[in-house]
């Protein structure tokens, strides 16, 4: 069989449709339909069942899409370590990243490892947390920045540093005129039991981010349901919104250091001092190149120097 069909029929149950797929592919809806049919022929058994909306693999359909992407990725794998004996310390890096880990981690990062390794070219995916490990599981990046807990049954990290979240709140909010806590201010700040808040409109990240389930977590664990004001996809935004006083928000202390609001909040700790374990992610059994072992290298190197020195990034 040729990687092209693998790749096609692969692209086939991504998209659920035929019509969907021929238009990721460039190629016409009848011309993948044939290959799909003449696949389907030639081994003998359906790959999809047509009975619904969408186009749901079969149990021969499961093999196949297992076996098409082993053998893609052996393949690569292969090809990749020819040009690692070829090129050594040259190569292509495709990392996937939020938004905010692109702009407030790697922004530091790059222009010195640039200088150090020309030949290695990085490519970012930007995405939500959960897309990013289907795109790793897919293998279209070969590693993404992601946060634990992760499926240690499909994943392969290293952690590179802890993060600490913090409740921002608004000014005028009663706990913070009760704590006497001072707009702006993040050391030595007292800790907030999070029952307090039990009234208090919340901000809600986007259910594809990890930190929209954080939040439940939490509220749940100090036996409330959290009132949402409202839903952003954007940690800067939610930021923003809190100090507009639109509602608290629960959020990584990274991210507060990196990018001061315009209107100044309150800062609390989280009582039980709630951290984040970020790591980068790989999915298990996948040939890391040359570039993509020195990339992984100089990341956690960069991460360690900055966590020693006690700045956040």
């Amino acid at each position: 069989m040729e990687f092209r069909q693998f790749r096609y029929i692969l692209k086939i149950a991504e998209e659920g449709t035929l019509s969907l797929a021929a238009k990721k592919l460039y190629i016409s809806q009848p011309s993948l339909s044939q290959l799909l049919a003449a696949q389907e022929k030639k081994i003998g058994a359906p790959l999809f069942d047509r009975g619904g909306t969408r186009l749901t693999p079969t149990a021969v359909g499961r093999l196949y899409l297992e076996t098409a992407r082993s053998i893609i990725a052996l393949d690569e794998a292969f090809h990749q370590q020819v040009d690692d004996c070829v090129h050594g310390a040259a190569g292509d890096v495709t990392l996937g990243l939020t938004q905010f880990r692109s702009t407030h981690l790697l922004a530091p990062m790059l222009p010195a490892f640039r200088a150090k390794y020309p030949k290695i070219r990085l490519h970012l995916r930007e995405d939500t947390t959960y897309r990013l490990e289907e795109l790793a599981t897919a293998n279209e990046v070969d590693c993404i920045i992601s946060l634990l807990p992760i499926n240690e049954h499909r994943f392969d990290y290293d952690v590179l540093f802890e993060e600490r979240l913090l409740l921002a709140l608004p000014p005028a909010h009663p706990v913070c005129t009760a704590l006497g806590l001072t707009p702006g201010a993040r050391e030595n700040i007292p800790s907030v039991p999070l029952a307090a808040l039990h009234e208090t409109p919340f901000l809600l990240m986007h259910r594809e981010q990890k930190l929209h389930d954080t939040l439940f977590s939490l509220c749940e664990a100090a036996g409330f349901l959290p009132q949402i004001t409202l839903e952003t996809r954007s940690m800067n935004t939610a930021h923003a919104l809190a100090g507009a006083g639109l509602g608290a928000a629960i959020l990584p202390e990274t991210l507060i250091a990196a990018a001061p609001p315009a209107h100044p909040l309150c800062y609390a700790a989280i009582e039980g001092d709630p951290h984040r374990t970020i790591i980068l992610a790989r999915a298990k059994k996948r040939y890391l190149p040359r570039a993509v072992s020195i990339f992984r290298e100089e990341l956690q190197t960069f991460c360690s120097d900055i966590q020693k020195g006690q700045k956040l990034l």
